[in-house]
């Protein structure tokens, strides 16, 4: 039998409604597994994500790798399937974390075998090209984790020390008399406490996940998206620090009660939006100089 034969014989088989049946059936066996593996993991991420504030930017995240995956379509369709078995020790890896996160009440390591798991699975039926083509949409799925307590309240404490300094030093050139300490601005008017849900930490999340987002959508380019990520981080502390600025200042000039309701609720979101203009202006910067720089080096004598 000669070698085109061969081929032919071989995609037929291939194409059979056998061999897709089958398949079929593993698919299906393998979602059902992991259902009911992660199917109480998966609900109480849910069950966060709607019930903490601070986490409820994780319901963007899969769908915005949903998104990615139904963009790269056809390009994944393109691609060959080359099994490996090397997804294996990360299938089993993730496997084994999931038994040590549920031994040790450890949430946030149960949670990332899921993660795992997926990895060993597409490696070990689709083949590296695939894994390497999801990538990001993967990799993007770490950003719907709630972080660990022990970690969180590591953070959120630093920035409400920031946070009360960067409006400490800021609310003396309004003319208003600032007396720090710690977390507590004393001001004339009364004493303003910068508590743990005025430390910034929920917008710092939303606006890092949503400018990943927007890094990904609206740029091509991987230096300008890194720099547009990192730069979130200080906008965000930035703009949690004018926040509280704007709620001394109508504490002291106008209003303590209106101050301290709605237009501290209001100034939550108003600060958000001006966060993500900061944002868009950077990057429109960012490629203005870009675009210079690759101008002049086109134009430099040989």
């Amino acid at each position: 039998m000669s070698h085109n034969a061969e081929v032919l014989q071989l995609t037929k088989l291939t194409n059979s409604p056998s061999v897709h049946a089958g398949t079929l059936w593993k698919s299906v066996a393998i979602l059902l597994l992991l259902a009911w593996l992660y199917i109480r993991l998966v609900g109480g991420l849910v069950f966060q994500w709607w019930h903490d504030p601070n986490f409820s930017h994780g319901f963007f995240v899969p769908a915005f790798s949903l998104y990615l995956l139904w963009l790269k379509r056809d390009r994944l369709r393109s691609l060959p399937i080359a099994r490996s078995w090397l997804g294996l020790p990360i299938l089993l890896a993730g496997l084994g974390l999931l038994v040590i996160g549920n031994l040790g009440a450890e949430l946030f390591l149960a949670r990332f075998s899921f993660l795992l798991v997926i990895a060993g699975l597409v490696i070990c039926f689709l083949g590296w090209e695939h894994q390497r083509e999801l990538l990001f949409p993967w990799l993007f799925l770490i950003v719907m984790i709630p972080i660990p307590a022990i970690v969180f309240n590591q953070i959120t404490f630093p920035l409400q020390l920031l946070a009360s300094r960067l409006a400490s030093g800021i609310l003396p050139l309004a003319n208003v008399p600032v007396l720090r300490q710690g977390n507590i601005i004393q001001i004339p008017a009364m004493a303003l406490e910068v508590a743990e849900a005025c430390s910034g930490i929920r917008s710092l999340l939303s606006l890092v996940t949503l400018t990943i987002i927007y890094g990904y959508l609206m740029e091509t380019k991987l230096a300008i998206r890194l720099v547009l990520g990192l730069a979130s981080i200080p906008i965000a502390v930035l703009a949690n620090s004018l926040r509280i600025v704007g709620t001394g200042l109508m504490v002291q000039y106008w209003n303590p009660e209106k101050a301290e309701g709605f237009f501290h609720l209001f100034s939550g979101w108003l600060i958000f939006v001006v966060s993500l203009l900061l944002v868009f202006g950077l990057h429109k910067l960012l490629r203005t100089f870009w675009r210079e720089r690759v101008l002049f080096h086109a134009v430099q004598p040989i």
